[in-house]
């Protein structure tokens, strides 16, 4: 599709993949690994965007439950870690499923690791599918190997179910030239090409998912969860965020 900002009443994306972060998930004044009033208005937003008729596929991190990488820190064996991350992906997809559900839309939960009891194992043709079906399909346990992170799953699943665009939702509402949080003269980028990202070293992902991205021209918004709408607004072509393509 035409890349270029436009807006309107028809979806500027056919298909997305929409990488959230497990720690959004979290309340952070309880520290409860998953909010329910905090699940649910993420639930009511995806929705909103698979009502347009956009095919959503979405893969969640376990971040609020268990980072392999913060195991290793702590004694774990990062092989171990890292299952017991893919794990925690699993349980948010579960509680994404149910919520989603109960406000009426069609779920399917897939899973790189096989548990035949709480999700469907991962086959591409049967998840395109769904998503040609109107079906959101949520993408868990990672690629179903360690030393990957999410970000690499969401990068993997877009290329492999022919993704319009990936979108990473994040807390941070795009890509600065330094960590706004630490510079208050931290400029935002509106668009990056991918190899002025690289060659800047932002952290817009992990090296090996921003590769993949890279070389199959995979573009990447990166965008704030925090205002209302905002995965709506991306979707319909709005300028919000920053694009690397």
């Amino acid at each position: 599709m035409d890349e270029s900002d436009q807006s309107g009443s028809t979806p500027k994306y056919k298909r997305i993949i929409l990488k959230l972060s497990g720690e959004v998930l979290r309340n952070t004044q309880d520290g409860e690994p998953i909010d329910a009033t905090i699940l649910r208005n993420i639930c009511e937003e995806v929705k909103k965007v698979a009502d347009l008729g956009v095919e959503v596929g979405l893969v969640i991190g376990g971040g609020n439950i268990f980072r392999g990488l913060s195991g290793a820190e702590q004694g774990v064996d990062r092989t171990t870690g890292d299952y017991m991350g893919m794990l925690a992906t699993v349980i948010n997809g579960l509680a994404l499923m149910d919520c989603l559900e109960k406000l009426g839309a069609t779920v399917r939960l897939q899973s790189a690791i096989p548990m035949d009891k709480l999700a469907e194992p991962f086959i591409l043709r049967r998840a395109t599918r769904h998503l040609e079906r109107g079906r959101i399909v949520i993408f868990a346990g990672g690629t179903g190997n360690p030393y990957f992170s999410t970000d690499t799953s969401a990068a993997l699943r877009a290329n492999e179910i022919g993704a319009d665009i990936l979108m990473k939702a994040t807390k941070v509402d795009g890509i600065y030239d330094k960590d706004p949080a630490k510079h208050d003269d931290a400029v935002k980028y509106g668009h990056i090409a991918y190899i002025d990202a690289l060659r800047e070293r932002l952290q817009v992902m992990d090296s090996t998912a921003f590769s993949l991205c890279m070389e199959n021209k995979m573009p990447i918004l990166v965008f704030s969860m925090k205002e209302t709408g905002s995965i709506q607004r991306a979707v319909m072509g709005e300028t919000i965020g920053t694009l690397v393509n």
